[in-house]
């Protein structure tokens, strides 16, 4: 067994589809197909189940899968610590980041790439949910979010700042210049707020069920640019982090008047998980740069 027919295994159990995987592992189908076929004659057992429309995990290719993705993971692992004990900051570094993050990268970015050019950074913007699965597959080297209201045994949260919940408005709305709003007058505006399952609105069901209240909400939307770009342009009032917002022109931040209502800005990574030097360097760099000061400065 070696890794290269491991690798194989695991892009194709995922992707469910022999052309595809070959594409993404810049390989010919038949080297793919005689590398599955060589794990299954050495377990004396098949892995997939195929026929002319479709590729299907077996059992034995479903018990397989998870130890193949750790032996990956281990291999992977072994090799990046070698480059860290040589201090040599190449490769890729993976970080999946929540849309309700992504505002306070930029800075860090630019820093990162501007110190660190042997090093290529992979940015993946998607829901915080499915940004844990790609954790756990190892898939991203950890995640930028907002701690989950949900524990994650295997999932650990390193503390970068703590921010909170904001009813967001244009500049040009009566609300932009308060210095808070409570539930109670927040119910008497139309509202658009980001999908269910997003961490901002996550946050929000969770004090709707300490101070139940009914929100006229006339929007949903699973995009926070757009959203923004809505808010921005009419009277409409959403509910977002603060820091969602942070160097957005048109639009004002006004804080939920509401006991716990702290949002805290964390770095996610699998628990017991070895963190290799670029993610050490881009996470400090991150605590150090502007957008995150200022939020751990307005908590002092």
């Amino acid at each position: 067994m070696e890794l290269r027919q491991l690798r194989s295994f695991v892009k194709l159990a995922e992707v469910l589809n022999f052309s595809e995987a070959s594409k993404e592992l810049c390989q010919t189908q038949s080297t793919l197909s005689q590398q599955i076929k060589t794990l299954e004659q050495e377990f004396g057992m098949p892995l997939f189940i195929r026929n002319s429309h479709s590729v299907m995990l077996t059992e034995a290719g479903s018990e397989l899968l998870p130890f193949a993705r750790k032996a990956i993971g281990n291999a992977d692992e072994c090799r990046q610590r070698m480059l860290d004990l040589q201090e040599v900051l190449v490769g890729n570094l993976n970080i999946g980041v929540t849309y309700s993050f992504s505002p306070l990268l930029t800075e860090t970015i630019f820093a990162f790439t501007k110190k660190y050019k042997g090093v290529k950074l992979n940015v993946c913007y998607k829901p915080m949910a499915e940004l844990m699965e790609m954790l756990r597959r190892r898939e991203v080297d950890f995640v930028l979010a907002f701690k989950p209201t949900a524990t994650m045994p295997d999932i650990e949260s390193h503390t970068l700042f703590q921010n909170y919940l904001a009813a967001i408005v244009s500049k040009a709305h009566p609300l932009a210049k308060r210095d808070g709003i409570d539930m109670a007058e927040l119910a008497r505006y139309s509202l658009a707020l980001p999908s269910k399952g997003l961490q901002a609105r996550n946050a929000l069901e969770k004090i709707l069920e300490r101070h139940p209240c009914r929100l006229d909400v006339r929007i949903e939307l699973n995009d926070p640019n757009i959203l923004l770009e809505l808010i921005h342009n009419s009277n409409f009032v959403s509910v977002l982090a603060e820091a969602s917002v942070h160097n957005q022109s048109g639009v004002a931040a006004v804080p939920l008047l509401i006991p716990e209502n702290e949002m805290t800005g964390c770095v996610h990574t699998l628990s017991g998980s070895y963190h290799k030097k670029s993610t050490c360097e881009f996470v400090k760099l991150l605590s150090e740069s502007i957008a995150v000061k200022e939020r751990a400065n307005a908590w002092l």
